[in-house]
């Protein structure tokens, strides 16, 4: 079945679009639309659909339409979606959830070589009353708005990542057992300058980022600090206030995000479904 084309929105800020002209039931029968979601979500990083309130098995088919699901378990009886919860009842792994409230994109860290996600959609199925909020910034404008110079002078940079950097901004005096469970995690280098195959060029950044090969550590990290800060500037981000029923689908590949922090006797959950990405970092 294929119907109209969506309408779209953008939200401002050079990132975020609101999509509307879709529900549930479109979600789940119109085979145009995975391809109109695609072409929308290149575009404009991050596509909002308010008040769509996806159930968690349409979610998942729909994402596989994207792309090959990650189905790894998630504290849910549907395969395919994970609880976002610091409710440790809910997420086993809620502690390091809490990494979440710095920025990042997902997939830096994988355990098993797997290249990072092409997209990730979340569906609010409780909110914080304070907090909680998604902010998400462009890493394709961060580089595109490099200087000539800069572009050239970071073309060959590799960045050192590590769970330790990002768990020591939670954690900044960890214990030594927490210390070697960190530890335990496969250390990364990827290049500073992605070169996605579509010819485009991002920004690695993020709360992963522990130190540039072949600099001082000092001056590695204020290099890469700049570059973050820069990049997440008010002007250049979306931040979306969540309502119970919303979902909201980024690109992982181009756009960084963090959650505001939240209290964690918070009901606030989200379902989570994650596209996962055909394409190295390179």
């Amino acid at each position: 079945m294929s119907t109209t084309t969506i309408t779209i929105e953008p939200l401002g800020r050079g990132i975020g679009a609101q999509v509307t002209g879709v529900d549930r039931d479109r979600m789940a029968s119109d085979d145009s639309l995975p391809g109109e979601v695609l072409r929308a979500l290149e575009e404009h990083g991050v596509l909002v659909f308010r008040n769509l309130r996806l159930d968690p098995e349409t979610q998942v088919a729909f994402c596989w339409r994207l792309g090959e699901v990650d189905t790894s378990p998630g504290h849910h009886p549907v395969k395919g979606i994970y609880r976002v919860s610091l409710d440790t009842s809910k997420n086993a792994a809620a502690g390091y959830l809490r990494g979440t409230f710095h920025w990042h994109i997902d997939g830096c860290l994988a355990e098993d070589d797997a290249y990072p996600q092409m997209a990730t959609m979340l569906t609010a199925r409780a909110v914080a009353k304070s907090g909680g909020e998604t902010e998400f910034a462009s890493t394709y404008a961060a580089y595109d708005d490099l200087t000539d110079a800069e572009k050239e002078q970071f073309a060959a940079l590799r960045v050192v990542h590590s769970l330790e950097a990002t768990q020591r901004l939670v954690t900044p005096d960890p214990t030594p057992e927490q210390l070697a469970a960190w530890r335990r995690r496969p250390v990364k280098e990827h290049p500073l300058v992605w070169r996605h195959r579509s010819g485009r060029r991002s920004l690695v950044l993020g709360s992963t980022t522990d130190s540039v090969v072949g600099m001082e550590h000092a001056a590695g990290r204020a290099l890469l600090d700049k570059l973050l800060r820069r990049c997440t500037a008010p002007e250049r981000v979306y931040r979306h206030e969540w309502s119970v029923g919303d979902t909201v689908i980024w690109d992982n590949r181009g756009v960084i995000h963090r959650a505001a922090p939240y209290d964690p006797d918070s009901p606030r959950e989200m379902l989570r479904t994650t596209v996962l990405g055909d394409e190295p970092i390179q």
